[in-house]
């Protein structure tokens, strides 16, 4: 791993856009700067063996092009709301989406801030649940919501659109939301789909000679 040049060195690894405290992730993205190149899977293998149990490093992959963050502009998360039932999420669901404005409220460290929540939102929708999964021994009611956001500023998280759930429909989870980012990417605005921002670095890498760097990618699982 390189190191920054100074009195006090420090490893050159960044890490773009991290999911809201409190959240799962399975699409968390880190990038290293290497002293000499490295092939990627051996990387990723002694990047694993350190990490401690629950966190995976997935894949490395050679950092052949430039901006990881400027291709992270949106995310696909899951919302699951226990003891909520499917009508009634589907219900908010239809409400947030026809409206044209969400205001919501956020306490930041300059106050309390007010902004809308609906225009960062590119889909939001109420998924079918399965009352057999084994991750959910009892009957209780649970609703599974899928949103696809966009990275604006200020950044509409997950839990600003359950706060704009509650505006617009009185939807109110007894228990808090777990919630777990499932994917982020480049925004394909014609289909609303967030595609893999490692892409365009896999298909450099078939033609360029490999650079002393790689962008690794790592996974938290719920």
């Amino acid at each position: 791993m390189a190191y920054s040049a100074g009195f006090t060195p420090h490893p050159k690894v960044s890490y773009a856009n991290a999911a809201p405290t409190g959240t799962g992730s399975e699409a968390e993205y880190l990038e290293i700067a290497l002293t000499e190149p490295r092939e990627p899977e051996r990387l990723r293998a002694l990047l694993d063996e350190s990490m401690p149990a629950g966190l995976d490093i997935v894949e490395a992959v050679e950092a052949r092009t430039s901006g990881l963050a400027d291709r992270l502009t949106a995310s696909v998360w899951e919302l699951r709301l226990d003891g909520v039932g499917p009508e009634d999420a589907r219900r908010a669901v239809d409400a947030f989406n026809a409206a044209g404005t969400v205001e919501v409220q956020r306490r930041t460290k300059n106050g309390v801030r007010t902004f809308d929540a609906r225009s960062a939102v590119v889909e939001l929708e109420s998924a079918e649940t399965d009352s057999s999964r084994a991750d959910r021994p009892t009957d209780r009611p649970c609703a599974i919501l899928r949103l696809v956001v966009r990275h604006v500023t200020p950044a509409v998280r997950p839990d600003d659109v359950l706060s704009g759930l509650r505006a617009v429909a009185d939807l109110a989870p007894p228990v808090p939301a777990a919630v777990t980012r499932l994917a982020q990417g480049l925004l394909d605005e014609e289909t609303g789909t967030v595609t893999d921002p490692l892409a365009p670095d896999r298909e450099a890498a078939a033609t360029e000679p490999q650079p002393a760097g790689a962008t690794a990618a790592a996974t938290v699982p719920a």
